[in-house]
């Protein structure tokens, strides 16, 4: 079995799609009370000693993950290319893209992790030439990338903790973009405009996932096509607008789930749901667990 330093619920980790990798999840606005993601988001992280042959998948993730290798060896598979990887590299898990990989059986990889999501993440990815077709880099400046989970583990007990793990989530991303190829590096982000209408259609999915919101009533609220909006949301997420807006009501449900006080019936009612039962179908489709279940089983955050 691998070792890992890190612990969460399994019901938690069903829940949030995550391969079962043992990991922090970061108290993030978007974690912890169900917001819609910020520019970048931290949304977990840790490290592991893997065992020979130790490996995952092939399976789909439903967020940005960068893994850089600290030691060891390893095969790393996307898209139906295979990367033989090494220590100072790293490779990249785009979300909803097939992936394999496995550790060395002579010399197996230790690899350090962060989960991330955001309106900005896959811009910024990309200016690092980094993307689902290109997922590996190797570290121009290794000590970003050295020591970025020991600094995430000591901004745990710090005050003000969750400014300095973003910090270290930025310095991180600036080490990539530095060492990328200098044309992928000049890349820009995407227009303005582009974000200017995400931003407005994550606020009125902020405001309105209590009520009857559809696709349709996102896209006029933002004066765009339903379809185009909708593509914007699958080049910035991952998912189309209306899956987007259905994990992030079942995230608002989950936290919800928390407060015992709380009748199933009254959560589906709080994020949009009069019918319960359509609730609970949908929220095992996306957790793989029923509502009560999930309550059951324990839905308290991991520590």
């Amino acid at each position: 079995m691998p070792k890992s330093q890190h612990s969460a619920s399994s019901t938690e980790r069903s829940c949030l799609r995550l391969m079962p990798d043992e990991h922090f999840i970061h108290p993030s606005e978007e974690s912890s009370s169900g917001r819609i993601p910020a520019e970048v988001s931290l949304i977990f992280y840790g490290r592991e000693e893997c065992a020979p042959g130790h490996s995952w998948g092939p399976g789909l993730r439903d967020t940005f993950i960068l893994h850089y290798i600290q030691s060891g060896r390893g095969i790393f598979r996307s898209e139906g290319r295979e990367y033989p990887l090494a220590a100072g590299q790293g490779f990249l898990i785009s979300p909803e893209t097939l992936v394999h990989y496995e550790a060395d059986l002579r010399d197996p990889w230790i690899y350090a992790w962060v989960g991330l999501r955001g309106l900005h993440i896959r811009a910024l990815l990309e200016r690092a030439g980094l993307s689902a077709g290109s997922p590996v880099f190797t570290a121009a400046d290794p000590p970003p990338f050295e020591g970025f989970y020991a600094k995430l583990l000591e901004a745990r007990e710090q005050p003000g903790g969750d400014l300095l793990a973003q910090a270290e989530v930025y310095r991180l991303l600036a080490a990539l973009v530095a060492g990328a190829p200098q044309p992928t590096a000049r890349r820009l982000a995407p227009p303005p405009a582009r974000e200017a209408h995400l931003a407005k259609a994550a606020a009125v999915i902020e405001n309105g996932y209590s009520r009857k919101l559809g696709a349709e009533d996102i896209a006029r609220a933002v004066g765009l096509d339903r379809t185009y909006l909708s593509s914007l949301f699958k080049h910035a997420y991952g998912v189309p607008l209306q899956t987007f807006v259905l994990q992030y009501r079942m995230r608002r449900a989950r936290e919800l789930l928390r407060n015992p006080s709380l009748s199933v019936s009254d959560v589906a009612r709080s994020v949009g749901y009069p019918d319960p039962f359509l609730f609970s179908k949908m929220f095992k489709r996306v957790c793989g667990v029923s509502p009560t279940a999930y309550r059951e089983e324990g839905a308290a955050e991991p520590v």
